[in-house]
């Protein structure tokens, strides 16, 4: 691929074509502020850089990661940002190498703008990536020193799918240490979708470490906004789910 202008027109062309003014009202409910969209849901989204590449295997990942960052720099709209990170879902894996994590904390801190983005970032393309770079996946933690709540958030979220995950032949475990210090470091974050984040991991780390969990929360119960704690306790069994509750009704936030 020479032209990266010309296939980054085309990949937006191809998305535009799809919009659905009526699809992209509705879709302003799922975020609090108005977002630009031109109403193209993910699964087309993804269809479009998939339909792409179909003729096109010769593109080498070096290639998709420079018409990703062309694409980004052109987005205007929310999908197309997302249409950005799905140009490199099918080389994230084994294809690139962690020059990758660092254009992602970029582009959390400059195009992501919501926490769709963010979700889509973390699960549909760092998550391939981690899968093939396990050895990378402490790096992430310095994001929870980002000026960017986004970037805050995809600290936690990017690491919610290998709290424990069988890899090959490897059975991996996030540890612990790297989910309590995250989360004991962002407990006063300003942001909601920062708290929700940690909520989200912690209540994955529930199902694999009950008691680690059960005793972070009740060292921190006083320090934790209310909706990041019943987030955490929400898949605990009920009567520990109880007891953490009864101790949350101090929480004030």
């Amino acid at each position: 691929m020479t032209d990266v202008p010309a296939a980054a027109d085309e990949l937006l062309k191809s998305l535009a074509d799809r919009a659905d003014p009526d699809f992209a009202a509705n879709m302003q409910r799922y975020f609090p502020h108005e977002i630009r969209a031109l109403g193209v849901g993910n699964a087309a989204v993804a269809a479009v850089a998939t339909d792409y590449f179909r003729d096109r295997r010769d593109i080498t990942p070096a290639a998709r990661l420079h018409l990703a960052e062309t694409v980004l720099a052109r987005a205007e709209h929310h999908e197309e940002v997302l249409l950005g990170f799905a140009v490199l879902h099918k080389a994230a894996r084994t294809g690139l190498g962690e020059e990758l994590l660092g254009r992602c904390e970029h582009w959390l801190e400059t195009y992501v703008s919501n926490w769709a983005q963010c979700d889509d970032l973390c699960l549909k393309l760092l998550y391939p990536f981690f899968l093939g770079h396990l050895e990378l996946i402490p790096r992430t933690r310095r994001w929870v020193e980002s000026p960017s709540p986004w970037a805050r958030r995809a600290a936690n979220v990017a690491v919610v799918k290998f709290v424990r995950r069988k890899v090959g032949r490897t059975l991996f475990e996030l540890p612990t240490s790297h989910v309590f210090d995250n989360c004991a470091h962002l407990m006063h974050d300003g942001d909601p979708y920062v708290q929700k984040g940690c909520g989200w991991l912690l209540k994955i780390t529930a199902e694999v470490h009950p008691a680690e969990v059960t005793e972070f929360l009740r060292t921190w119960h006083t320090d934790m906004p209310r909706d990041t704690f019943r987030y955490a306790v929400e898949k605990m069994d009920p009567r520990t789910r109880r007891s953490l509750m009864a101790l949350g009704q101090g929480v004030t936030r």
